[in-house]
């Protein structure tokens, strides 16, 4: 049994989500390979060489898989995925793009963010938000999986010394073209994997409210992040959305400012560590999921709090 993990990386650097599904593909057991794909990937798949567990380095550079598109990406995994039974990635933008192109092409049914492997065909996933955990079998030759990446501690960057080697690159011509890309900016840690995460919702109030909670994710070396009614009411770009239809965190601590607490919201969060709530309604939900609450004016409480850091 062989399992390939599609790494996740920005040409240059390995990022920390494919740590997380190779330690969910070493639960499964069997040969781990991880699978490249970009262009100028030398320190990219020296990276993974060095991931303890991994026996082997797939790699498909070419200049044309530099935009990591979805298309060429799917055809270079098309290309190895007989040889596997198991194909898995963290559950990011990218494999949510890609591996259900690769599900349809093999005719197998995708098995998606799981949080816990049972055995080789048997695993764990959240459905309904996250309130209840269902235990799925798949009886598929070729089992596609993403990961969902709080659900699983990362492996371990070193200690391996896998074999690279080069594959044959797939051409891909079906009429589409990269035209672009434009990328956010910021000084903050990414919001996927900050250690802490400052989140504000919808009692902010306004736009400029938000610099409130952005002083205090400042002083804490923080992620910003927000509630979907936040986002949907204007204050914040989207790509600072926690929550069942945003990001999936699960920070070493949390504070959620003005956040009532939607179930949507709780299933992108409560994993967290620890949660800090600061609300002033006293039965807002968000209290159930939290370790620490502070039942007050945020206006008020948040500027001292920034202030005694």
């Amino acid at each position: 049994m062989s399992i390939l993990v599609i790494a996740e990386h920005d040409n240059q650097s390995l990022k920390g989500a494919t740590l997380n599904a190779m330690t969910a593909a070493s639960k499964i057991g069997g040969d781990v390979h991880i699978a490249v794909i970009g262009a100028n990937l030398g320190a990219v798949a020296q990276a993974a060489a060095s991931v303890a567990g991994v026996s082997k380095v797939l790699t498909f550079d070419d200049a044309a898989l530099a935009e990591q598109t979805s298309e060429a990406v799917t055809a270079q995994i098309l290309s190895v995925a007989n040889q596997y039974s198991h194909i898995i990635a963290a559950a990011s933008s990218m494999a949510k793009s890609v591996l259900p192109r690769v599900a349809a092409k093999l005719d197998v049914a995708q098995v998606s963010e799981i949080v816990e492997v049972v055995s080789s065909d048997t695993f764990v996933r959240p459905i309904y938000a996250g309130n209840v955990m269902a235990t799925v079998q798949s009886s598929d030759a070729i089992k596609v999986i993403t990961v969902r990446t709080t659900g699983f501690d990362t492996a371990a960057a070193t200690g391996g010394s896998a074999s690279v080697e080069a594959q044959a690159v797939q051409s891909v011509s079906n009429g589409t073209t990269f035209i672009s890309r434009e990328m956010a900016k910021s000084d903050r840690p990414e919001l996927a994997t900050a250690k802490i995460v400052v989140s504000g919702g919808r009692g902010l109030g306004s736009a400029e409210n938000f610099k409130i909670i952005e002083a205090l994710a400042d002083k804490l070396g923080a992620g910003l992040g927000a509630s979907r009614a936040a986002v949907d009411a204007g204050y914040v770009n989207n790509d600072l959305q926690v929550g069942q239809t945003g990001k999936i965190v699960a920070p070493q601590l949390y504070v959620a400012v003005g956040i009532s607490g939607a179930i949507q919201h709780l299933a992108g969060m409560k994993d967290s560590k620890v949660i800090v709530a600061i609300n002033k309604d006293a039965d807002a939900p968000i209290f159930q999921v939290a370790d620490y609450g502070i039942v007050g004016d945020l206006f008020e409480i948040v500027p001292q709090l920034t202030a005694a850091i």
